[in-house]
């Protein structure tokens, strides 16, 4: 090996000039993790024998799914003209719903690889990712992946892009993730085109914290991207946002296992371990520098996670109250979009009150909570966050039905959406048909090519949190895609329908929806727990209400025991006598009876996936 070659492996010993930092960009599902894994072999840095599929998902449901659900890094080594560059990868996720682990990736970056499935063309993902990375001012290398699939039109997909970003067909990378084609001449266009990280190695160190994990035995292990100066094991280091000083116990890259190194300089990606084991020490965003001779200002980063829907987790076994907060702590660590607060519900006791970016996000944090910290949870149904105006000016935000003030009230409004959806031009009428029924407005539509249209819409969230995904699925035969950005509020005309059971509202089955909608919500309502409630010794009635208006009913029939059975005829007024006398404890029990809702009963009724009697959070 070369001297340069062997300088460029060294951490803190590599010139900026020698580093490349990248990460992949593209929809869900075009390949990310496919090319990052024909890289890791081509580059050497995983043993053929270790090498697997997927090799950078680290989480069982990241595998199982085939997504990507978290960002990895990892650094690789590259010799181009007889010069080993050092090239630090990202891999990064590809649903809308983890849009921001793509922009804190994004900002760790030079340049950005942007993947394009050349069987399935631009998808609104690929452009909401796109737009992300221009506005970041990365270098951007076009790259049209899975040329060797028989349904691929590399061609066509290569002026669609060209003419996306500004640059020739001819510019556009062809390459196969599966069969390692075009990977190395990617590689040397990598080195060739993307700028090398700038900064001050004679200046006081300044990292970015652009990732974190919880390790059980080690603490807190925190990712950085070194902008300014170096960082050196064992001595002190500094949070610029929280003010806590930690000793650098250990430091060392990803190189795809974490390898133990003397420092980081300028430029470079890598980890650091203080033994500290509370997670909220180290956040994302936040600057690290040298305790001793500390950086004059942060370097400030990206914007905090914005929670778009809200659900409530709660442990069935309320016992598990202590061990789901200790969980939700931890895994904030891993995922910093995750937001929450305790709460409790008369019918299921002490919870939290959990802020998701999207039902993807919240159907991974529950299934992840359930299997890495072996809980047992039920999430209530999702909703998003109003605000109420009152008659005499004061402004109430609602994150839960539960929270919505009783009597008259102003004007509600509700968060909207600017949606992207890029679909076949054959379905421009069912799609449009779609986003009417769930209250949406068209703002302008282009065509990319002659078979392919983009549609922006903006739609109340409230209206695309549950089933929309599902449903413009079906109706495009599964070619249409959807990407969305909050978009400010908007007054609706929204009611909040409370279910009674014996005249008494049950806090936890009440929601906001919309006025149109809010018979067809109360009957589901009213049917669904009309089967899940056991038959009582009394009539009783289940109501769905606006206010003081009922607007649908069910009854539960009271179980009667047969008090003729020992009549063998005679007069029939000695039956009617016994029959009255029955009535009549009916409607004392009635009187002083209450209804005990059984735990399954509010699984069932309250749980995410019984909304519409199918699963309505897989995306």
């Amino acid at each position: 090996m070369s001297p340069m070659a062997r300088i460029a492996l060294e951490p803190h010993a590599t010139p900026p000039d020698l580093i490349r930092n990248f990460c992949i960009i593209a929809h869900i599902d075009h390949g990310k993790s496919t090319l990052a894994d024909r890289m890791l072999q081509i580059t050497g840095v995983v043993d053929p024998r270790a090498m697997r599929a997927q090799y950078l998902d680290r989480m069982d449901i990241e595998r199982e799914r085939g997504i990507t659900i978290k960002s990895q890094a990892v650094r690789m080594p590259w010799e181009v003209d007889e010069i080993t560059y050092c090239l630090n990868m990202i891999d990064t996720p590809g649903h809308v719903d983890f849009t921001y682990e793509v922009s804190r990736s994004l900002a760790a970056c030079e340049g950005a690889v942007l993947l394009v499935d050349a069987a399935q063309g631009i998808e609104a993902q690929t452009l909401a990712n796109l737009y992300l990375a221009m506005e970041n001012d990365l270098a951007i290398i076009p790259v049209l992946n899975k040329i060797d699939l028989p349904a691929a039109q590399p061609e066509k997909y290569a002026e669609e892009l060209a003419k996306l970003i500004g640059c020739q067909p001819e510019d556009c990378l062809k390459v196969s993730g599966k069969s390692g084609i075009g990977v190395e001449p990617l590689l040397n266009k990598i080195v060739r085109d993307l700028p090398a990280p700038v900064g001050d190695p004679d200046a006081p160190a300044r990292a970015m914290i652009f990732d974190s994990v919880y390790d059980t035995y080690r603490g807190v292990v925190t990712y950085v991207r070194v902008v300014d100066g170096n960082l050196n094991p064992r001595e002190r280091i500094l949070m610029m946002s929280t003010k806590a000083t930690h000793e650098l116990l250990e430091i060392g890259v990803i190189s795809p296992e974490p390898v133990v190194c003397k420092g980081l300089g300028v430029g470079e990606v890598g980890y650091l371990i203080t033994g500290v084991k509370d997670v909220r020490q180290s956040r994302v965003g936040d600057t690290v520098t040298n305790a001793s001779k500390p950086g004059a200002e942060d370097l400030g980063g990206y914007s905090d996670p914005k929670p778009m829907v809200f659900s409530g987790l709660y442990p069935i076994d309320g016992s598990d109250y202590p061990d789901l907060r200790d969980a939700l702590d931890r895994l904030k660590l891993n995922d910093a979009a995750l937001i929450y607060e305790p709460e409790t519900s008369v019918a299921l006791g002490f919870g939290f009150r959990v802020g998701f970016l999207g039902m993807l996000h919240l159907e991974i944090v529950r299934e992840r909570l359930e299997r890495e910290f072996d809980l047992d949870l039920i999430s209530t149904l999702p909703n998003v966050v109003y605000e109420v105006y009152l008659d005499d000016g004061k402004v109430i935000t609602v994150t839960n039905p539960s929270e919505f003030p009783a009597g008259k009230v102003g004007d509600i409004k509700e968060p909207v959406v600017r949606a992207t959806i890029l679909a076949p031009s054959e379905f421009i009428g069912a799609v449009m048909e779609l986003c009417q029924a769930r209250r949406g407005t068209l703002l302008g539509m282009d065509y990319l090519s002659e078979e392919r249209v983009e549609m922006r819409y903006t739609l109340p969230l409230a209206e695309i949190v549950f089933d929309f995904f599902d449903a413009l699925k079906s109706k495009t035969r599964g070619y249409a895609s959807l990407d969305y950005e909050p978009a400010g509020d908007q007054v609706a005309d929204l009611v909040k329908v409370d279910i009674l059971l014996q005249g008494e509202a049950v806090d936890a089955f009440s929601s906001i929806v919309h006025k149109d909608k809010a018979y067809a919500y109360g009957l589901m309502m009213v049917s669904k727990l009309r089967e899940l409630i056991p038959r009582q010794n009394f009539e009783v009635p289940i109501q769905a209400a606006i206010g003081a208006r009922i607007i649908a009913r069910e009854t539960i029939r009271a179980m009667r025991k047969d008090v003729l059975a020992k009549c063998y005829g005679g007069d029939i007024s000695r039956k009617r006598k016994l029959l009255e006398k029955q009535k009549v404890g009916k409607k004392r029990m009635k009187m002083v009876g209450r209804v005990e809702v059984p735990q399954e009963a509010f699984i069932a009724a309250l749980s995410n996936d019984a909304a519409s009697g199918g699963d309505r959070t897989k995306k």
